[in-house]
Parts: C-alpha cells; sequence; structure tokens
C-alpha cells in the first residue's frame, strides 16, 4: 500500500466517524485553555478537568492569575504531574501575558513560545483549537500512533519531524481535527500496552496489521 493512500483511506474513515473531534480539556477563554494544555503535560485531560474546575473559580484569567501566590496555586493543582514546575510556569505566564499581551493569549507561534512552560505542542494546540489555525500537535498519543500505523517513518525520531511528516500528507482544513483523532485514537484504542486491534476501524489500513 502506498503511503498517501493509506493517509486517504485513514483520515476518511476519521471524517465520517469522529467529524467533530475536539479536546476533552474543560475552558472558558484561551487563557483557561492555555493552562489547561499546560498542566496536562504528562497528566490525564480527566485529572486536570478536576483541579481547573476550583482554580478558575479562584483564578478565571490572566489578571487574577498574575497576582496569585506560587504555593497558593500549588495547592489547586497538587494532585497534577510536576505541580511545583507547573505552579510556577502558569503564574509566570500569566504575568507576561498582562505585561507583554495586555491579558490576552497571542495567536502568534513565536509570541506564544516566548512564555514560560510553553513549548511548540501547547502552542500548536493553542493555535489550532483557539484561533483554528491548520497546526498539528504532537503529544505522546500522536507520535505513538503515527509511527504504529505508518503514517511516518522511523526517521521521524522527534515531535517535530513526526509533526512535518503528518502536515506533508493531511489537507490544511483537515489538520486541527486530525490532531485530536489520532490523539483520542491513540487514548482510547490503540494504547500504549494492549492496543484494541479487534475493535480499530482503521486496522485494515494499519502497517502493523497487513
Amino acid at each position: 500500500m502506498k503511503l498517501q493512500e493509506r493517509y486517504d483511506n485513514i483520515i476518511n474513515w476519521f471524517r465520517r466517524e469522529m467529524p467533530t473531534a475536539d479536546t476533552e480539556l474543560e475552558f472558558g477563554s484561551v487563557f483557561q485553555l492555555l493552562v489547561a494544555v499546560v498542566l496536562s503535560a504528562q497528566c490525564t485531560d480527566k485529572r486536570v478537568n478536576m483541579v481547573t474546575r476550583e482554580l478558575f473559580k479562584a483564578f478565571p484569567d490572566a489578571y487574577a492569575l498574575c497576582n496569585a501566590d506560587i504555593n497558593e496555586v500549588y495547592e489547586y493543582i497538587r494532585s497534577v504531574s510536576y505541580p511545583n514546575a507547573k505552579a510556577k510556569h502558569i503564574v509566570e505566564m500569566a504575568r507576561k501575558i498582562v505585561s507583554d499581551y495586555d491579558g490576552e493569549v497571542p495567536a502568534d507561534m513565536d509570541k506564544l513560545l516566548t512564555l514560560p512552560g510553553v513549548g511548540r505542542k501547547t502552542a500548536n494546540v493553542i493555535q489550532a483549537v483557539a484561533f483554528g489555525k491548520s497546526t498539528m500537535a504532537v503529544d505522546t498519543h500522536v507520535f505513538r500512533v503515527s509511527h504504529r500505523i505508518g503514517l511516518v517513518t522511523k526517521s521521524a525520531t522527534t515531535p517535530l519531524k513526526v509533526e512535518q511528516q503528518l502536515v506533508k500528507h493531511i489537507c490544511s482544513e483537515d489538520i486541527p481535527r486530525a490532531h485530536h483523532w489520532l490523539l483520542l485514537h491513540g487514548r482510547y484504542v490503540c494504547t500504549a500496552r494492549s492496543p484494541h486491534c479487534d475493535k480499530c476501524g482503521i486496522s485494515q489500513w494499519c502497517a502493523k496489521r497487513i
């Protein structure tokens, strides 16, 4: 099977079966989405949603969070992974957003990457989910699934290389949803240790299965 044929079949299946795929993080603004994505690194969305409900009641926007005590923020998020570092990051991130961007999360990639705690994956999520841009965020699920089902080559050894190969073969209008398609597929079907191949709708095109 040719590579583009695999892409076409898999993407067409996702278009039919998951036409409205979106993030499972809960948020009420672009800033809250940004905080949630930072907190979600190496942590489940379910856990993040549990802590952000109370966190956002106390600190609903960048202006509120920029004046927070880091130790107080830590108490709200202590059950997520790496709470000390993340508490520091989101407070410093809020301060920079207030001081440099008038309290609004910037849409520009380079500006997003200046924010504490924000790397390329997080910036891509914000651009795609909040601003509708054609960016492909590569997290651990997307990285694993892309390799396992044969969408990327073995030479794609970094998230950036996976991102570059994916966007080369997926049309721009599908790219924002494709991140969620691959992520959710990896979270619930093509799981890391025991993939549920018998329940997989794309198994007939999967490189591991054919």
